[in-house]
């Protein structure tokens, strides 16, 4: 079997993130920003979501998995990624103060199968900072 490539990976990727945010969106979510690298982290979509009491700010990480081996796209979201993702939240939040008034929330979204056309499966508030 040959070895995957990293232009595969991303490529696979890019598609699963793009299932995700068509989800998302139709779940009523608005993007904000897509792919913002930091030092150190990633996150992978930035969303807004509306509510009754005011809007919040999600963060959401995607991860893509072939098949259900190893636990899945969740468990792959690890004490080390949370934490990842906790600093690249805070440093997107210090470039848009404006935001950073909002409540925020840390969804992950797992995705499987064939990334053109994956199952999703969409975890809210996936995990809370004081869980860290």
């Amino acid at each position: 079997m040959a070895a995957e490539s990293d232009t595969d990976r991303r490529a696979r990727g890019a598609q699963a993130e793009a299932a995700a945010r068509a989800e998302l969106e139709g779940a009523g979510l608005r993007t904000l920003a897509a792919n913002v690298g930091y030092r150190g982290g990633e996150l992978d979509l930035v969303m807004l979501e509306p509510g009754r009491s005011g809007d919040t700010l999600v963060f959401v990480e995607v991860r893509h998995r072939r098949g259900g081996s190893f636990g899945g796209g969740f468990a792959s979201v690890d004490a080390a990624k949370r934490r990842r993702l906790v600093r690249a939240a805070q440093l997107y939040l210090g470039s848009h103060p404006r935001l950073a008034q909002l409540p925020c929330r840390f969804d992950v979204v797992e995705s499987e199968g064939d990334p053109a056309a994956p199952a999703i499966r969409w975890l809210k508030d996936a995990f809370r900072l004081d869980d860290l």
